[in-house]
């Protein structure tokens, strides 16, 4: 696990080390351990080393080939990175390290891309081939570890965050006003942009080959896709079960391979404390952390968001050695300039708990387990996909669940939010971007499990995307390595195929409600989409309590709808009410102001755009005007 950089000069102009070392030195939070630099011709890697597997110097970055063709610089883990080696062994191959950074060099020496499909962890590389005078650049199948990259058409400069493209003295820090509008709409991006003007993430999945020799097109390529269906043939409930046990625990035991020890995060709820549960019976001796909330002036639902009784229990019952952390509401003010510059691009939801949560964990070691994936792949949210499970046509089914996707920004509002700068962006049609994520995915839709199936492919395409760059980012903001044992490959391709049916429990009978009760009779549809991830249950329940794997969603979120109308108040209206305020760069101050005074006076629960206002402010004063948090 590291941070890597790069240049890649074209026109016949050679990369400089010097630049280059800057660039990883930008990341030195996510490799303290070390630090390395390849510079010859027109290709320059740097890289940042936090010490994993083989803490020794022979697995030290920019890692060379043996004849000295091949330069990686690499950040991830490959999690079967011993069977690859003893494959390539077989081939005639031989090792100077214990690293699985060797193995994925001499995996792509055999096999080129096709290597890619054989590697079941999390990765992102860069890959100089010195006779060819070849880049290759790629990123894992699920988009766990992120890769950045800018086109000047005279260079191509990339690297783990943005900040080592900061690092470059011929890269500045602009809005990119069409990522602005698809961000606010989503509260995401659904495409590869991001709030940095020409600034691209690499898809997941994805990769890009350069010849500095055949010009400088730059275009990613996909060598892997989610690809949800309902499976051809039948199978019983309970091989489901069995075989779901087996690739659960193997996938946990997979992710236990370290030089270092392995901890966990534990929420209380069922994902969390069976990985945990797991994991404490395979390594013995393991630490837990939980972060909880003062509920001192929250209401309604917020009452029930702190966790940390549930949380003590299942560390109770695995027995860790369990941490805790409490958060209150003027944390998120003290952490947000620090928050903004870490994670920089914003992402799904109020991040900000995650960045407490990784500071907690990576007092006590560097790497820690996390339950993300599970609601994705085995249907968490039913609530949502149910929204659109009774369509006529794709195109009925993109306008149902576009409308819930708006998540800050309606539609009807988008003109005097943007008003501005609505020349710049009166082109961009959100619709097209949310129906664009289906342009591989779109079979022939006939029964309401093909449209769950899309629902899945789209969240696992955008929602968990997100929620992995955020974990990235704030993870390594502390040096500290999340492991994702959901996201196991063999585990994922099992999942893919599960039955709708076998996820989804009330599917049947919401379709008929769906269909006869429509308009303000909804009370009783949304009782019934109180189910989700049955199959996942069943199999937790082996082990953890029965209550904990029947225990109802409980996603990871402070009480701020409470908080942004009374201990953040003040805080709020400093930030977004100042006549000083960037953001009305490029939003209309008068519109927002007053869907803020919705929020503040009890009318509308606006907290998630208060939140992602408060961002953005944020992001322009630091990466706009250079406000920088002390280090």
């Amino acid at each position: 696990m590291c941070g890597l950089a790069g240049i890649l000069e074209f026109g016949g102009r050679e990369a400089e080390h010097e630049l280059a070392l800057a660039m990883a030195r930008a990341l030195a939070h996510r490799g303290p351990d070390g630090e390395g630099v390849f510079a010859e011709g027109p290709c320059a890697l740097g890289h940042r080393r936090l010490a994993i597997i083989d803490l020794t110097e022979a697995a030290a970055q920019p890692f060379h080939s043996a004849d000295g063709r091949w330069v990686l610089a690499y950040n991830g883990e490959i999690y079967n990175f011993r069977e690859l080696r003893s494959e390539l062994e077989g081939l005639g191959r031989r090792f100077r390290s214990a690293s699985d950074t060797e193995v994925l060099l001499q995996a792509l020496e055999e096999w080129g891309a096709d290597a890619l499909p054989r590697l079941n962890g999390m990765f992102a590389f860069a890959l100089w081939d010195r006779r060819e005078r070849e880049l290759l650049i790629a990123r894992d199948r699920y988009g766990i570890k992120p890769l950045y990259y800018t086109h000047t058409g005279e260079r191509l400069l990339f690297g783990s965050e943005v900040k080592a493209l900061l690092a470059h003295p011929s890269f500045t820090a602009e809005m990119d006003r069409e990522a602005l509008l698809e961000y606010f709409t989503f509260q995401n991006f659904f495409t590869d942009r991001t709030l940095f003007r020409g600034v691209r993430l690499l898809p997941a999945g994805s990769l890009i080959r350069i010849r500095t020799d055949r010009g400088s097109a730059i275009e990613p390529d996909s060598w892997w896709d989610y690809r949800f269906e309902e499976p051809v043939e039948a199978v019983s409930e309970a091989d489901y079960v069995d075989e779901l046990d087996r690739l659960f625990t193997r996938a946990v035991e997979r992710q236990l391979v370290s030089d270092v020890p392995v901890n966990a995060y534990l929420s209380g709820g069922m994902d969390s404390g069976s990985i945990t549960t797991v994991a404490a019976k395979l390594a013995g001796e393991m630490k837990s952390f939980t972060v909880g909330f003062d509920l001192s002036s929250a209401s309604g639902l917020e009452l029930a968001f702190d966790e940390r009784r549930n949380a003590e229990h299942l560390s109770y019952l695995s027995g860790t050695e369990h941490y805790e952390m409490v958060l209150k509401a003027g944390d998120m003010e003290r952490v947000m300039p620090r928050l903004v510059w870490h994670l920089e691009e914003p992402r799904v939801g109020q991040s900000y708990p995650n960045f407490y949560a990784s500071q907690l964990a990576g007092k006590f070691g560097k790497v820690v387990l996390s339950g993300a994936g599970g609601d994705e792949l085995f249907g968490g949210y039913p609530w949502r996909y149910y929204r659109a499970v009774v369509n006529d046509s794709f195109e009925e089914y993109i306008d149902k669940y576009y409308l819930y996707w708006q998540r800050l920004i309606p539609n009807r509002d988008i003109k005097a939010v943007f008003q501005p700068i609505w020349g710049d962006v009166s082109k961009v049609w959100t619709r097209d971007i949310f129906r664009d994520v289906f342009a591989t995915h779109a079979d022939t839709l006939v029964r309401p499990e093909d449209y769950v199936n899309h629902s899945l492919y789209l969240e696992a395409k955008t929602f968990l995307h997100g929620l992995l760059v955020v974990e990235d980012k704030l993870s390594m903001a502390h040096g500290l390595e999340t492991r994702l044992p959901f996201l196991d490959n063999d585990l994922v391709d099992f999942a893919l195929k599960i039955p709708v049916g076998l996820k989804l429990g009330n599917l049947g009978e919401v379709v008929r409600l769906n269909e006869n009760e429509p308009g303000l009779k909804t009370k009783r549809y949304f009782e019934k989409t109180k189910d989700g991830k049955l199959v996942l249950r069943r199999v937790m329940q082996r082990h953890v309590p029965d209550a904990v794997a029947e225990r109802e969603k409980q996603g990871f979120s402070a009480p701020d709808a409470s908080w942004f109308r009374g201990e953040s108040i003040e805080y709020v209206k400093r930030r977004l009410f100042s006549d000083d305020a960037m953001i009305y760069d490029y939003l209309d101050r008068t519109t927002v102001q007053r869907m803020l005074q919705e929020h503040l006076s009890g009318e509308k629960n606006r907290r998630l755009l208060v939140w992602s206002l408060l961002y953005v402010e944020e992001w322009c004063r630091t990466f706009l005007a250079g406000e920088r948090p002390a280090a």
